[in-house]
């Protein structure tokens, strides 16, 4: 598995074991449940600008094999993010990875000027492939040349390392993540959720306002591993592996498809001791 640790860029983590932004919230309403400050990070709930309501309507389903959700990027903003959640997770002793995302660029700008004002953000991982907003997130996501003009921009006002995560919904997603590369990613996080949906078969009509939802747990295994593998064959930084582990065994599969990290989502609900049990089955190699 490559030792215990993980570098990225210029940061170093004690273990490559992280908890995947959304399911763990902030990350601190896990503190009952998980040691936090024994995983190698948390990846944070995705931050905007301005305070986000997220969706209407229903906005998760389960599914035979995972889990559909339509939350739309709800989230406090930057201002209460920065002045009251990441002080909270610092004084746990947890090592941030803060998501960012925004609707157009003008906003994606002021947002990283606000996030380079905080000294204690030294990672940041750019949500270019939420597939549940309709501005950003997919838009720019699944076209090369404005992945590599988010995470160039990101890069040009930070000064902390940068994941760029990618969509799985394109034809090759190792485009997306040379042109990331290219443009200064320290490192490529594979994947996000997969589109899909659900229909109400009561009412004939989809379940969510949106139509479409992003899928997310063990049904999305196997394309996050074969695209963890197609990208760890195509860039040189470090490839996060992410989508559907729900045991040990499962993170050591996207070790050995070529992950230096993995992130553990969906699988908290159900299993909130997974992620510790994989820093053990580490640090025990």
């Amino acid at each position: 598995m490559g030792g215990t640790g993980f570098r990225l860029g210029a940061v170093c983590f004690d273990n490559p074991v992280f908890l995947a932004s959304g399911p763990a919230g902030y990350g601190i309403e896990y503190s009952g449940l998980i040691d936090l400050a024994g995983l190698g990070g948390i990846v944070t709930k995705t931050i905007t600008l301005q305070p986000n309501p997220g969706n209407p309507g229903v906005r998760i389903r389960e599914t035979p094999a995972g889990l559909l959700n339509s939350i739309g990027l709800e989230n406090v903003g930057s201002s209460v993010f920065f002045s009251e959640k990441l002080p909270d997770l610092l004084n746990a002793g947890v090592k941030p990875v803060v998501s960012l995302a925004a609707e157009d660029w003008d906003g994606y700008t002021k947002l990283l000027e606000v996030t380079a004002a905080q000294t204690e953000v030294d990672v940041v991982e750019i949500n270019l492939s939420c597939p549940n907003v309709d501005m950003g997130g997919m838009v720019v996501g699944t076209d090369p040349s404005q992945v590599s003009r988010y995470v160039g921009r990101a890069k040009e006002i930070l000064d902390a390392a940068v994941l760029a995560k990618l969509t799985p919904n394109v034809t090759d997603i190792s485009v997306l993540a040379r042109a990331a590369e290219k443009a200064g990613a320290d490192g490529i996080t594979a994947i996000n959720t997969l589109v899909g949906m659900d229909i109400d078969t009561g009412s004939g009509a989809p379940v969510f306002h949106r139509v479409k939802a992003g899928l997310s747990g063990p049904a999305l295994l196997p394309v996050a591993l074969e695209a963890v593998w197609r990208v760890s064959r195509t860039v040189d930084v470090p490839v996060v592996g992410v989508g559907g582990i729900s045991s040990v065994e499962d993170a050591r599969k996207f070790f050995m498809a070529g992950a230096s990290a993995v992130q553990v989502g969906t699988a908290i609900f159900y299993d909130p001791g997974l992620p510790m049990r994989i820093v053990d089955h580490i640090q025990k190699r």
